[in-house]
Protein backbone atom coordinates (compact mmCIF):
# COMPACT_ATOMS: atom_id res chain seq x y z
CA UNK A 1 0.00 0.00 0.00
CA UNK A 2 1.23 3.59 -0.76
CA UNK A 3 1.64 5.38 2.05
CA UNK A 4 -0.10 8.81 0.41
CA UNK A 5 -2.79 6.67 -1.55
CA UNK A 6 -4.24 4.65 1.87
CA UNK A 7 -7.95 5.65 2.06
CA UNK A 8 -11.01 3.59 3.30
CA UNK A 9 -11.03 1.01 0.86
CA UNK A 10 -7.89 -0.12 1.80
CA UNK A 11 -9.34 -1.40 5.07
CA UNK A 12 -9.54 -5.42 4.53
CA UNK A 13 -12.47 -7.88 5.23
CA UNK A 14 -12.79 -7.87 9.41
CA UNK A 15 -15.13 -10.52 9.35
CA UNK A 16 -15.01 -12.75 12.78
CA UNK A 17 -12.48 -9.76 14.66
CA UNK A 18 -14.40 -8.06 17.46
CA UNK A 19 -13.85 -4.58 18.64
CA UNK A 20 -14.58 -2.33 21.35
CA UNK A 21 -14.84 1.50 20.49
CA UNK A 22 -15.19 4.16 22.65
CA UNK A 23 -16.88 7.93 22.18
CA UNK A 24 -18.64 5.67 19.00
CA UNK A 25 -21.97 7.38 18.91
CA UNK A 26 -20.01 10.81 17.31
CA UNK A 27 -17.36 12.39 15.29
CA UNK A 28 -14.43 9.94 14.28
CA UNK A 29 -15.46 6.86 16.74
CA UNK A 30 -18.82 6.80 14.54
CA UNK A 31 -17.05 6.93 11.26
CA UNK A 32 -14.47 4.05 12.50
CA UNK A 33 -17.60 2.24 13.74
CA UNK A 34 -19.43 2.36 10.37
CA UNK A 35 -16.37 1.47 8.28
CA UNK A 36 -15.69 -1.58 10.28
CA UNK A 37 -19.09 -2.98 10.53
CA UNK A 38 -18.88 -2.52 6.74
CA UNK A 39 -15.98 -4.69 6.47
CA UNK A 40 -17.77 -7.08 8.60
CA UNK A 41 -16.45 -6.82 12.32
CA UNK A 42 -18.38 -6.53 15.16
CA UNK A 43 -18.33 -3.24 17.17
CA UNK A 44 -19.09 -2.74 20.69
CA UNK A 45 -20.09 0.93 20.46
CA UNK A 46 -19.39 2.18 24.48
CA UNK A 47 -20.70 5.87 24.72
CA UNK A 48 -21.23 7.42 27.99
CA UNK A 49 -24.92 8.31 26.67
CA UNK A 50 -26.90 5.14 25.84
CA UNK A 51 -29.23 6.73 24.08
CA UNK A 52 -26.72 8.97 21.71
CA UNK A 53 -25.50 5.29 21.32
CA UNK A 54 -28.55 3.57 20.25
CA UNK A 55 -29.25 7.06 17.81
CA UNK A 56 -26.18 6.20 16.16
CA UNK A 57 -26.49 2.30 16.24
CA UNK A 58 -29.58 2.76 14.14
CA UNK A 59 -27.96 5.34 11.65
CA UNK A 60 -25.12 2.73 11.29
CA UNK A 61 -27.55 0.11 10.07
CA UNK A 62 -29.43 2.15 7.75
CA UNK A 63 -25.83 2.70 6.27
CA UNK A 64 -24.79 -0.77 6.50
CA UNK A 65 -27.01 -3.48 6.63
CA UNK A 66 -26.69 -6.00 8.36
CA UNK A 67 -24.12 -4.45 10.63
CA UNK A 68 -23.22 -6.27 13.59
CA UNK A 69 -23.25 -3.54 16.44
CA UNK A 70 -24.29 -3.08 20.14
CA UNK A 71 -24.31 -0.38 22.44
CA UNK A 72 -22.28 -0.45 25.94
CA UNK A 73 -22.85 2.15 28.76
CA UNK A 74 -19.34 3.82 29.64
CA UNK A 75 -18.42 6.56 31.36
CA UNK A 76 -14.80 7.06 31.50
CA UNK A 77 -14.71 9.89 33.90
CA UNK A 78 -16.25 7.21 36.51
CA UNK A 79 -13.74 4.21 37.24
CA UNK A 80 -16.53 2.08 38.50
CA UNK A 81 -18.16 2.52 35.33
CA UNK A 82 -15.04 1.60 33.61
CA UNK A 83 -14.78 -1.35 35.77
CA UNK A 84 -18.24 -2.20 35.50
CA UNK A 85 -18.12 -2.25 31.52
CA UNK A 86 -14.93 -4.38 31.36
CA UNK A 87 -16.75 -7.02 33.73
CA UNK A 88 -19.54 -7.19 31.51
CA UNK A 89 -16.93 -7.71 28.59
CA UNK A 90 -15.48 -10.17 30.14
CA UNK A 91 -18.40 -12.03 30.94
CA UNK A 92 -20.01 -12.24 27.60
CA UNK A 93 -17.01 -11.39 24.90
CA UNK A 94 -14.31 -14.28 24.64
CA UNK A 95 -11.96 -11.95 22.94
CA UNK A 96 -11.34 -8.58 21.68
CA UNK A 97 -9.38 -8.11 18.56
CA UNK A 98 -9.03 -4.64 18.95
CA UNK A 99 -9.51 -1.77 21.40
CA UNK A 100 -10.07 1.95 19.89
CA UNK A 101 -9.92 4.60 22.72
CA UNK A 102 -11.38 7.43 20.86
CA UNK A 103 -13.45 9.03 23.65
CA UNK A 104 -12.56 12.41 24.54
CA UNK A 105 -13.14 15.83 25.88
CA UNK A 106 -11.53 19.31 24.51
CA UNK A 107 -10.91 22.93 26.29
CA UNK A 108 -13.29 21.85 28.89
CA UNK A 109 -13.59 24.77 32.47
CA UNK A 110 -12.14 22.88 35.35
CA UNK A 111 -13.86 20.23 37.35
CA UNK A 112 -13.76 16.80 38.82
CA UNK A 113 -14.90 13.67 38.03
CA UNK A 114 -16.42 11.70 40.65
CA UNK A 115 -13.17 10.02 41.61
CA UNK A 116 -11.87 13.47 42.31
CA UNK A 117 -9.81 13.67 39.30
CA UNK A 118 -9.67 16.33 36.63
CA UNK A 119 -12.23 15.49 34.41
CA UNK A 120 -9.86 16.13 30.92
CA UNK A 121 -6.85 14.19 32.57
CA UNK A 122 -9.52 11.63 33.61
CA UNK A 123 -12.14 11.30 30.24
CA UNK A 124 -8.78 11.68 27.75
CA UNK A 125 -6.15 9.49 29.64
CA UNK A 126 -6.73 7.57 32.78
CA UNK A 127 -10.15 6.34 32.05
CA UNK A 128 -8.94 4.69 28.80
CA UNK A 129 -5.50 3.66 30.67
CA UNK A 130 -7.65 1.68 33.42
CA UNK A 131 -9.76 0.39 30.25
CA UNK A 132 -7.35 -1.08 28.37
CA UNK A 133 -5.98 -2.88 31.88
CA UNK A 134 -9.43 -4.22 32.67
CA UNK A 135 -9.53 -5.38 29.06
CA UNK A 136 -6.29 -7.13 28.87
CA UNK A 137 -7.22 -10.69 29.74
CA UNK A 138 -9.70 -10.14 26.44
CA UNK A 139 -7.17 -8.77 24.38
CA UNK A 140 -4.64 -11.57 25.43
CA UNK A 141 -7.44 -14.20 24.55
CA UNK A 142 -6.94 -12.89 20.49
CA UNK A 143 -4.58 -13.86 18.01
CA UNK A 144 -2.53 -10.64 17.77
CA UNK A 145 -4.46 -7.99 19.63
CA UNK A 146 -4.66 -4.27 18.92
CA UNK A 147 -4.68 -1.29 21.30
CA UNK A 148 -5.18 2.06 19.25
CA UNK A 149 -5.36 4.73 21.50
CA UNK A 150 -6.44 8.49 19.67
CA UNK A 151 -5.07 11.50 20.12
CA UNK A 152 -4.83 14.64 18.50
CA UNK A 153 -1.77 17.14 17.14
CA UNK A 154 -2.21 19.38 20.09
CA UNK A 155 0.02 17.08 21.89
CA UNK A 156 2.78 19.07 20.48
CA UNK A 157 1.94 21.86 22.46
CA UNK A 158 1.66 19.47 25.65
CA UNK A 159 4.11 18.87 28.94
CA UNK A 160 3.44 16.45 31.06
CA UNK A 161 3.68 19.01 34.76
CA UNK A 162 3.81 16.07 37.17
CA UNK A 163 4.30 18.47 39.81
CA UNK A 164 0.73 20.06 39.11
CA UNK A 165 -0.60 17.08 37.30
CA UNK A 166 -4.16 17.65 37.71
CA UNK A 167 -4.30 21.25 37.87
CA UNK A 168 -4.76 22.33 41.16
CA UNK A 169 -3.03 24.53 41.43
CA UNK A 170 -2.86 26.25 38.01
CA UNK A 171 -5.40 25.76 35.01
CA UNK A 172 -5.99 26.31 32.06
CA UNK A 173 -7.86 24.34 29.93
CA UNK A 174 -6.01 24.14 26.55
CA UNK A 175 -2.76 23.34 28.46
CA UNK A 176 -4.55 20.43 30.45
CA UNK A 177 -5.63 19.38 26.79
CA UNK A 178 -2.72 19.50 25.09
CA UNK A 179 -0.94 17.30 28.58
CA UNK A 180 -3.50 15.00 28.25
CA UNK A 181 -3.02 14.46 24.19
CA UNK A 182 0.60 13.98 25.02
CA UNK A 183 -0.50 11.50 28.07
CA UNK A 184 -2.47 9.38 24.89
CA UNK A 185 0.58 8.89 22.98
CA UNK A 186 2.99 8.38 25.86
CA UNK A 187 0.90 5.77 26.73
CA UNK A 188 0.72 3.78 23.67
CA UNK A 189 4.44 3.63 23.07
CA UNK A 190 4.84 2.30 26.73
CA UNK A 191 2.16 0.31 26.22
CA UNK A 192 3.72 -1.65 23.35
CA UNK A 193 7.27 -1.32 25.05
CA UNK A 194 5.81 -3.47 28.80
CA UNK A 195 4.01 -5.82 25.78
CA UNK A 196 6.51 -6.33 24.11
CA UNK A 197 8.74 -7.02 27.54
CA UNK A 198 5.97 -8.74 29.30
CA UNK A 199 6.40 -11.52 26.03
CA UNK A 200 2.69 -10.96 24.95
CA UNK A 201 1.57 -10.07 21.27
CA UNK A 202 -0.44 -7.15 21.99
CA UNK A 203 0.09 -4.52 19.64
CA UNK A 204 -0.13 -0.79 21.10
CA UNK A 205 -0.45 2.27 18.21
CA UNK A 206 -1.64 5.49 18.12
CA UNK A 207 -3.33 7.84 15.93
CA UNK A 208 -4.03 11.35 15.53
CA UNK A 209 -6.77 12.85 12.35
CA UNK A 210 -5.69 16.33 11.92
CA UNK A 211 -8.44 18.61 12.20
CA UNK A 212 -11.71 16.98 11.51
CA UNK A 213 -15.38 18.37 11.84
CA UNK A 214 -16.42 16.58 14.92
CA UNK A 215 -18.76 17.31 18.09
CA UNK A 216 -15.90 18.05 19.84
CA UNK A 217 -15.62 21.59 19.15
CA UNK A 218 -19.17 22.75 20.04
CA UNK A 219 -19.51 20.28 22.95
CA UNK A 220 -21.55 21.92 25.55
CA UNK A 221 -19.21 20.87 27.79
CA UNK A 222 -17.39 23.33 26.72
CA UNK A 223 -19.61 26.46 27.80
CA UNK A 224 -18.50 28.46 24.81
CA UNK A 225 -19.79 32.28 24.42
CA UNK A 226 -21.66 32.85 21.30
CA UNK A 227 -18.40 34.69 19.28
CA UNK A 228 -16.52 31.43 19.69
CA UNK A 229 -19.48 29.47 19.08
CA UNK A 230 -20.19 30.97 15.99
CA UNK A 231 -16.42 31.06 14.91
CA UNK A 232 -16.11 27.28 15.71
CA UNK A 233 -19.11 26.83 13.77
CA UNK A 234 -17.38 28.47 10.61
CA UNK A 235 -14.29 27.06 11.13
CA UNK A 236 -15.62 23.50 10.54
CA UNK A 237 -17.94 24.35 7.84
CA UNK A 238 -15.15 26.09 6.24
CA UNK A 239 -11.37 24.63 6.98
CA UNK A 240 -12.10 21.11 8.99
CA UNK A 241 -11.91 17.76 6.70
CA UNK A 242 -15.33 15.89 7.85
CA UNK A 243 -14.70 13.14 10.35
CA UNK A 244 -14.97 10.21 7.85
CA UNK A 245 -11.51 11.71 6.41
CA UNK A 246 -10.45 12.24 9.50
CA UNK A 247 -11.09 8.38 10.97
CA UNK A 248 -8.51 7.59 8.47
CA UNK A 249 -5.72 6.97 10.52
CA UNK A 250 -7.44 5.33 13.27
CA UNK A 251 -8.64 2.87 10.73
CA UNK A 252 -4.90 2.07 9.14
CA UNK A 253 -3.99 2.37 12.63
CA UNK A 254 -6.81 -0.83 13.84
CA UNK A 255 -6.51 -2.45 10.42
CA UNK A 256 -3.31 -2.34 8.17
CA UNK A 257 -2.18 -5.69 8.90
CA UNK A 258 1.45 -4.75 8.06
CA UNK A 259 1.71 -1.96 10.87
CA UNK A 260 4.09 -2.71 13.54
CA UNK A 261 3.40 -1.80 17.77
CA UNK A 262 4.77 1.81 18.51
CA UNK A 263 3.27 3.66 15.42
CA UNK A 264 1.80 6.74 15.55
CA UNK A 265 -0.47 7.64 12.31
CA UNK A 266 -1.41 11.11 10.75
CA UNK A 267 -2.76 12.98 7.89
CA UNK A 268 0.26 13.86 5.83
CA UNK A 269 -1.09 17.60 6.21
CA UNK A 270 -3.42 18.27 8.41
CA UNK A 271 -6.61 18.69 6.01
CA UNK A 272 -5.72 15.96 3.72
CA UNK A 273 -7.62 12.73 4.43
CA UNK A 274 -4.89 10.52 4.18
CA UNK A 275 -3.00 8.15 6.61
CA UNK A 276 0.47 7.98 7.18
CA UNK A 277 3.05 7.71 9.73
CA UNK A 278 4.30 9.87 11.43
CA UNK A 279 7.06 11.12 13.89
CA UNK A 280 6.07 11.21 17.10
CA UNK A 281 7.99 14.38 18.94
CA UNK A 282 10.94 14.03 21.51
CA UNK A 283 8.12 14.84 24.61
CA UNK A 284 6.19 11.48 23.39
CA UNK A 285 9.33 9.05 22.89
CA UNK A 286 10.77 9.86 26.02
CA UNK A 287 10.90 6.74 27.76
CA UNK A 288 11.52 8.78 31.45
CA UNK A 289 8.04 10.64 30.86
CA UNK A 290 6.17 7.80 30.17
CA UNK A 291 7.53 5.51 32.70
CA UNK A 292 6.41 8.25 35.52
CA UNK A 293 3.51 8.69 33.85
CA UNK A 294 2.60 4.62 33.99
CA UNK A 295 2.95 4.38 38.05
CA UNK A 296 1.06 7.85 38.52
CA UNK A 297 -1.93 6.49 36.35
CA UNK A 298 -1.18 3.49 38.16
CA UNK A 299 -1.66 5.00 41.25
CA UNK A 300 -4.67 7.32 40.33
CA UNK A 301 -6.99 4.21 38.68
CA UNK A 302 -5.61 1.28 41.42
CA UNK A 303 -3.29 -0.17 39.22
CA UNK A 304 -5.23 -2.40 36.38
CA UNK A 305 -1.93 -3.27 34.90
CA UNK A 306 -0.35 -6.47 35.75
CA UNK A 307 3.21 -5.08 33.54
Amino acid sequence: MRDRGWTEADVPSQQGRVFVVTGANGGIGFETTRALASRGARVVMACRRPEAGEEAATRIRSLVPRAAVEVEHLDLGDLSSVAAFAARSCGRLARVDCLVNNAGIMGVPRGLTVDGLERQLAVNHLGHFALTGRLLPLLLAAPRARVVTVTSATYLLGRIDFTDLQGEERYRRWRAYAQSKLANILFALELDRRARAAGTPVLSLAAHPGYASTGLQLSPDRRLRAPLRRFWAWANAHIAQEAGRGALPTLRAATDPATPGATLYGPSRALSGSAVVASPSARATDPEAASRLWEASQALTGGPFPF
